[in-house]
């Protein structure tokens, strides 16, 4: 599984942490899920950062793609 990137994260003065994927919103934390996420952020930010926001790759994307469910979904 290819390594995450283009994430980054912003503390506000408030304390609120707003977390950015390609420079779109990709979430918003807040008390004790901002502090939380200060704690985990140093060991690796891009893959924590991926996980907080659920935006990582879970490795069933190109057998997701090939069911006959979703065949029909691509255009």
């Amino acid at each position: 599984m290819p390594a995450p990137h283009g994430f980054d994260y912003t503390v506000q003065s408030d304390g609120v942490i707003r977390i950015t994927h390609h420079g779109k919103p990709a979430t918003t934390l807040r008390g004790g899920r901002a502090a939380e996420f200060l704690e985990e952020v140093d060991d690796d930010p891009q893959m924590v950062m991926a996980r907080w926001t659920g935006a990582y790759k879970h490795g069933n994307e190109r057998v997701a793609r090939n069911h006959p469910r979703n065949r029909n979904a691509r255009r």
